[in-house]
């Protein structure tokens, strides 16, 4: 047997639907907003109207000044101005006539990526092609419902930008070209900074929204599984792995603040700059005659009412919001791009002669971006070895157990089964030769016999030579006692829930022993049994001639294999029990803190 693994540093695989194969975010954005034209249509429409005195507001001021004020005609003066304020009134009523039109947008929108993303992930898992990943959860919940409050912030106030930036230029051109080209040289540079912001800022958010799915893919295996982090003294690196993935999100959190201060450069390009230079040049230009004091004092009105706040509104809606919408929306194009169609079996489908596992490269990340919690592992186990895994908790050896038994496809390198590649090897082969028992043991309701011949071939099941095989079955694992209180094979299981968990992990265990199964892995099957019964089921496995893979719990299962597999999450090691006591400083610290729990416990116990 042999084990090697190398790490890559950490960085994250890439994996299909990524952004090379995903489909482009505003596509996927076109096609959900494509049913709902008409209400965008009705919203634009109103949005027009509603710019009617970003448009016009300037104009009337100068006016207003000019020939009324000005002139000495303080009644004409006073009817620009109320002339204004019907303007307001208008725009008053098509905001009010625009929301009906933005909610029949908006909320419609929420459902159709909820539905999008379930969809998408319930066909993954079904179809084997890509497994949900620890991150699902946080999309289907967090940045789906992020998308449909960015969306209704966009287009509510990203609409009222867009025509109050244009409006007011336009109206500035109307009013005075030459005050329009005093302002137009700062508020083009400004508008090309920002561009050049914004794809910082992209990437700095892209990093935070990563930096929140690794946290969350990385905290809930250890989370959930607290009670095994206790057992196996694995306390002060789950806190350590916590801490890391914390503080990665806490920096993601800071390079995006950092990057977010440009904004304040940008808006003081656009919008100070050009007003201080209208205020300059205006003297002159009203000497040679090619301002009015009205043209003036309209274009301030257009600057500090229009172009001002509109560009503030950049800075804070498309620097903002707009980012953040641009990359949800790709990371949500990614979780719902179809998945890869899987791929094609090579080959004609064979059966393997013996039944030795061998692993090349096994990599496997449930997202990603994650980083992958099996890393390069070449293992090979022969037929009839009895292998223990040991490693902290959440280190990624129950997903081991689902990539060698097929039911999980790896993100890269290969599984063989007697030199076969998994793939070529008919499904009902490997589920005759390959059994994985769980940690929750699964019995069902009706009579013993179903339960234990359950993965027996037809014939075998109701004949003597049948059931004297199932009593064999249940001798060998110790479910002798249980099974005869239950009334023997033909006693009847009404409700499963009234056997106690090790009760069920025994049924569980001598269905195991009864099938043909060549390759048993254990993951914590045993757990709620006492040691003493759980060393005469792994013993029994073990003298049947199977292969048997045990991920341990407990020091005693440990020290009965032929070999420990210890892995850590970026290494593998392989060894007998008293050799890797010797050679890992990790699993001695596994060993000791599983000494001083049995020891503490057989104190309680006495």
């Amino acid at each position: 047997m042999r084990a090697t693994s190398s790490t890559d540093g950490g960085a994250s695989q890439a994996a299909p639907g990524g952004e090379g194969g995903a489909p482009s975010p505003w596509r996927t954005l076109t096609a959900l907003l494509r049913p709902r034209r008409r209400p965008l249509a009705v919203a634009a429409l109103w949005s027009l109207v509603e710019g009617a005195p970003a448009l016009s507001s300037g104009l009337l001021v100068a006016a207003a000044v000019d020939r009324g004020f000005l002139a000495g005609r303080f009644a004409a003066g006073l009817g620009w101005l109320a002339l204004l304020g019907g303007t307001l009134l208008v725009r008053a009523v098509a905001i009010r006539r625009m929301f009906p039109a933005l909610a029949a947008v908006v909320e419609p929108l929420r459902d159709d990526l909820v539905r999008a993303v379930v969809t998408t992930t319930v066909d993954r898992a079904a179809t084997g092609g890509r497994a949900p990943d620890g991150a699902a959860v946080a999309r289907l919940t967090q940045q789906v419902e992020t998308l449909r409050s960015l969306m209704s912030a966009m287009l509510r106030s990203g609409r009222e930008l867009g025509v109050s930036l244009v409006a007011a230029l336009a109206g500035l051109l109307l009013l005075s070209p030459p005050a329009a080209a005093i302002v137009a040289g700062p508020v083009i540079v400004a508008l090309v900074v920002f561009a050049r912001l914004l794809r910082l800022i992209a990437v700095r958010q892209r990093d935070l929204l990563l930096a929140g799915e690794i946290l969350t893919a990385g905290a809930t295996p250890i989370l959930a599984g607290l009670r095994d982090v206790a057992a196996g003294g694995a306390q002060a690196q789950a806190e350590q792995d916590l801490r890391a993935l914390v503080a990665a999100q806490a920096a993601a959190t800071r390079a995006l603040a950092r990057a977010g201060t440009g904004k304040r450069l940008v808006l003081t390009l656009g919008a100070h700059v050009p007003l201080i230079g209208l205020l300059l040049a205006a003297p002159p230009l009203i000497e040679r005659g090619q301002l009015t004091a009205g043209e003036v004092v309209g274009a301030v009105t257009y600057l500090s009412t229009g172009l001002g706040p509109a560009l503030r509104s950049l800075m804070g809606t498309v620097g903002s919001w707009g980012v953040s919408l641009a990359v949800t929306l790709r990371r949500i194009s990614e979780s719902i791009a179809p998945a890869p169609e899987p791929p094609a079996r090579p080959g004609p489908m064979a059966v393997p002669a013996v039944h030795d596992l061998q692993m090349d490269g096994l990599t496997f990340a449930y997202s990603p971006r994650a980083a992958p919690v099996v890393r390069e592992l070449s293992l090979t186990i022969g037929e009839g070895t009895h292998l223990a895994v040991v490693g902290p908790s959440g280190i990624g050896k129950s997903t081991l157990a689902m990539l060698l038994t097929g039911l999980q496809a790896p993100t890269a390198g290969e599984v063989r089964l007697g030199g076969l590649p998994l793939a070529t090897i008919p499904e009902s082969h490997l589920r005759t030769v390959m059994a994985l028992v769980p940690q929750e043991a699964y019995v069902f309701a009706g009579t013993v016999r179903e339960n234990l011949a359950y993965l027996c071939p037809e014939d075998a099941s109701g004949s003597d030579a049948g059931d004297e095989w199932l009593w064999a079955a249940v001798a060998a694992v110790g479910a002798d006692a249980l099974v005869e209180r239950l009334g023997g094979l033909d006693g009847t299981i009404e409700e499963p829930s009234t056997l106690s968990a090790g009760e069920r992990q025994l049924i569980t265990l001598a269905r195991t022993y009864a099938s043909p199964a060549r390759i048993v892995i254990l993951d914590e099957a045993t757990c709620h049994l006492d040691p003493a019964a759980e060393e005469r089921a792994e013993r029994a496995f073990a003298t049947r001639g199977t292969t048997l893979m045990v991920i341990a719990h407990r020091i005693s299962s440990a020290a009965r294999a032929d070999s420990v597999l210890l892995i850590d999450g970026t290494s593998a090691v392989v060894g007998a029990h008293l050799e890797l006591i010797t050679r890992s400083p990790l699993y001695a610290d596994l060993v000791g803190h599983w000494q001083d729990d049995t020891t503490y416990e057989h104190q309680a116990a006495i």
